[in-house]
């Protein structure tokens, strides 16, 4: 099974709202699309990460420097192909995009692997769970969003079947992103998991004073706590600091940034994105690396790709989506065969490989090369 073309189409969507995280605003969906096609007629159909802007880069990088390396070569051989293909890393650029670019056509593979055997991503990996608990990002910082607003999100979020929360703090000191989580804890009840995320938005002293005062609201993990600069010494110091588990690598391109976070002993849940990170190749490396450490994955968004991948490992924990479309219209509407939410659970696709249909009249509407 020889690799004949590869298609890439970058989609963005601008969003009715800006929403915003302690060190970032998101205005618009963007996310890129790899068809990869094969000399019997097997053909990929998958869209990986929130890149923002720079998805164009991302589909010159594939069809200027991977195509011509993966051309021609045998589909099935994905990890030689992983490795032919990660040494455009290694020079003077952007190495975020690069591992980017490399995930894209890494996740066709897979999904091709699937196909040809007419069996999930989530088989392939292992097939340990058919169904995942899953969870919504919220408690974005908007203009005049109030407390009350807070209470009311976290209704709705378990109104639409949802187990938990990621709530964003960072932004703001921890006393007065304290009552923002007081208030999500009101409103979502004492069964419902919320954890919470600062995106890397506080020193050290602010997270390890935060996470002490939270320790009481019963929060399932303190996510990305401090600045990047010293992140591995700091999310250990807030490790040390109180009871509440350290989630951290969605921030990492390869799985030498989790080495590092194991190493400092820094690191409760991994939730590396294989979108950002060279692909489910790279994941499942890490994923077996966390095993014998004992510590649990997650995943950084993108549950399209991390469902498969979550259920596939016996120590996957949470899928993680945006409930709200207004924030994720590409999982809403332009993914047209996602399982429905109820329970708190998400069914595991029994398709081929990733199993995604799109809604292409979508994706024409709002391609833009």
């Amino acid at each position: 099974m020889r690799i004949e073309k590869i298609e890439t189409i970058p989609v963005k969507i601008p969003l009715k709202r800006v929403f915003g995280g302690s060190q970032y605003s998101v205005p618009s969906r963007c996310t890129v699309i790899t068809k990869l096609y094969t000399d019997d007629g097997v053909v990929s159909e998958v869209y990986n990460g929130d890149n923002r802007n720079h998805g164009p880069e991302i589909c010159k990088i594939i069809q200027d420097e991977l195509a011509p390396l993966v051309l021609g070569e045998d589909a099935t051989a994905i990890e030689r192909l992983w490795a032919k293909m990660f040494p455009i890393a290694h020079t003077v650029r952007d190495r975020k995009v690069a591992m980017e670019a490399i995930a894209c056509v890494d996740t066709a593979l897979w999904d091709v692997a699937g196909r040809s055997q007419g069996v999930s991503v989530s088989k392939l990996f292992g097939g340990c769970r058919d169904r995942m608990p899953i969870i919504s990002i919220g408690g974005y910082y908007e203009d005049g969003v109030t407390l009350d607003d807070y209470r009311r999100e976290m209704e709705m979020l378990k109104e639409r079947g949802m187990a938990g929360c990621k709530f964003k703090v960072g932004g703001l000191t921890p006393e007065k992103d304290l009552e923002r989580v007081k208030a999500a804890r009101d409103g979502a009840g004492p069964d419902f998991l919320l954890a919470v995320d600062a995106n890397r938005g506080w020193d050290i002293d602010d997270a390890v004073r935060f996470t002490r005062m939270i320790e009481p609201l019963d929060i399932m993990w303190f996510e990305e706590p401090v600045h990047w600069y010293d992140d591995a010494a700091g999310n250990a110091a807030v490790r040390r600091a109180a009871s509440i588990p350290v989630t951290t690598g969605q921030s990492e391109i390869t799985g030498h940034g989790i080495r590092r976070m194991i190493e400092a002993d820094a690191i409760d849940f991994c939730n590396l994105d294989a979108s950002e990170s060279g692909g489910p190749t790279e994941w499942r490396r890490v994923a077996g690396m966390c095993a014998v450490n004992n510590i649990k994955m997650a995943h950084h968004e993108e549950g399209q790709i991390a469902l498969h991948m979550l259920a596939g490992v016996p120590h996957g924990t949470f899928v993680e989506c945006f409930a709200d479309p207004d924030r994720d219209p590409i999982w809403d509407g332009m993914f047209v065969n996602r399982q429905p939410v109820k329970d708190g659970e998400i069914a595991v696709p029994t398709g081929p490989g990733f199993d995604i249909q799109l809604d292409w009249d979508m994706v024409k509407k709002y391609r833009i090369d």
